[in-house]
């Protein structure tokens, strides 16, 4: 059911950028006059879903959810209708128009899309505002994970600051430290600031890890939830036990408690808990999964969080400022695919679908529309043939040298660009498969 409901998430996600960013080409070509003789969300390699003719266009859904096009007469694009461009312009075709009509055409899917980001983003901090965890209230320290500590980071540390710099939160000095090449990382260990040096290669190293976070908070433990007929139940764990160690390792955080289940999969363990102020031992058995039927009272419970409120006039610079540092952030994260490690990061429609949560959330679903309507016009704009790039590359040749690149080296470019984009989606989905498949 989980995946059914990240599936019809990052469905309708995809629809709604992938329309809106046709009609960024629909709309300035018929208002050019230039005919449009397709409309279609998703591909319709010999069949369509559903097609209606209306206004001399073809509107309709394709069968294979890899996208969407328009279809603009005379122009060479992906259906490389070379029968059409053999014949003599018309006045309503794409190469009949002067070259600054057909920039506008051709920029306007990745304008839509980034006044999406925008404008959603905008949206989402005047309805919700934004919660956010400061830095100084990760007060129990952090877990690392093993290429922190490798860098000298140790378990219970406080993070204060990075290259002398103070964070406003764990998020942004974690990008920061894979961003920004940074250099010492400030702590505080057993009461006193200590300053740790992190390699040049540490974002390699990151990478190459498979770790899914640097850092974990370290959070308390005291029992909120005790599951109906589960083994804590039956071994008389109550509500309100303040976990302090299992069997002899010390479990007074979440993180330390369930790796310690996990260490004894399948068979039994003591608990040491503090019930009323006095401990006691309970001795239960563990799961096959590593479990036993409890879980940890919200973190809101142990930390201040912050929480900001827009006014609507607030929200519209403060979105369109989170929506450009998105994509300052993301081009800047472009850098890490340059290597070993980041290419085999890259991910498909599974990376992307596992981003949404399992339970619908339309806070997370459209902060989530807007990160990937900012990422499909920054993608869409790379000069590379079969984009719309590379048709902007071309016009801009056009409108410089005077005159259009010839027919045959546009359509050989389109053949190349289609190739590489084939390539790199069925790599990336490969790598979803092959991460699939050992885990």
């Amino acid at each position: 059911m989980d995946i059914l409901i990240k599936a019809a998430q990052l469905i309708l996600s995809l629809s709604i950028i992938v329309i809106l960013h046709e009609l960024g080409h629909f709309i300035p070509a018929r208002w050019f006059k230039i005919r449009v003789e397709k409309f279609y969300l998703f591909f319709d390699p010999w069949f369509s879903l559903f097609k209606v003719n209306k206004g001399g266009t073809e509107y309709g859904i394709g069968w294979l959810p890899l996208g969407g096009y328009v279809k603009i007469s005379g122009m060479v694009d992906e259906s490389m209708d070379k029968e059409q461009m053999a014949k003599p312009p018309e006045p309503w075709e794409f190469r009949s128009k002067p070259a600054w009509q057909r920039l506008i055409v051709m920029v306007g899917g990745v304008t839509v899309n980034l006044i999406l980001g925008m404008l959603i983003y905008t949206m989402v901090l005047f309805v919700w505002g934004r919660d956010f965890l400061p830095l100084s209230e990760v007060k129990y320290g952090i877990h690392p994970s093993e290429v922190m500590k490798a860098e000298g980071v140790q378990e219970g540390d406080r993070l204060l600051k990075l290259d002398g710099r103070t964070p406003r939160t764990l998020e942004e000095l974690t990008k920061d430290i894979l961003l920004t090449d940074a250099h010492t990382l400030t702590v505080e260990r057993n009461g006193t600031e200590q300053e740790v040096k992190l390699s040049p290669d540490v974002s390699d190293k990151i990478l190459n890890s498979g770790e899914k976070e640097l850092f974990g908070i370290r959070i308390p433990f005291i029992v909120d939830t005790v599951m109906v007929g589960d083994n804590a139940e039956a071994a008389g764990v109550k509500k309100n036990d303040v976990m302090l160690a299992v069997n002899s390792t010390d479990t007074k955080f979440f993180g330390d408690f369930r790796k310690a289940l996990a260490e004894h999969k399948g068979a039994e363990v003591t608990l040491k808990v503090q019930r009323d102020g006095a401990p006691i031992a309970i001795t239960v058995k563990v799961s096959e999964e590593g479990t036993i039927g409890i879980g940890n009272r919200s973190p809101d419970t142990y930390f201040n969080y912050g929480h900001e409120t827009f006014s609507f006039g607030e929200s519209i610079p403060a979105g369109i400022s989170l929506a450009m540092n998105t994509l300052t952030g993301y081009v800047s994260s472009l850098k890490l695919l340059f290597s070993k490690a980041g290419a085999s990061q890259i991910g498909g429609f599974g990376s992307i679908g596992s981003m949404f949560p399992s339970t619908w959330n339309w806070q997370a679903f459209w902060s989530l529309t807007a990160l990937l309507s900012i990422i499909l016009a920054f993608m869409n704009l790379l000069p590379i043939p079969a984009l719309d790039g590379g048709h902007v590359m071309f016009l801009l040749y056009e409108m410089v040298v005077g005159k259009p690149a010839p027919q045959r080296v546009m359509e050989v470019a389109q053949m190349v660009g289609m190739v590489l984009l084939l390539g790199l989606m069925l790599f990336a989905n490969g790598n979803d498969l092959f991460k699939g498949l050992n885990n």
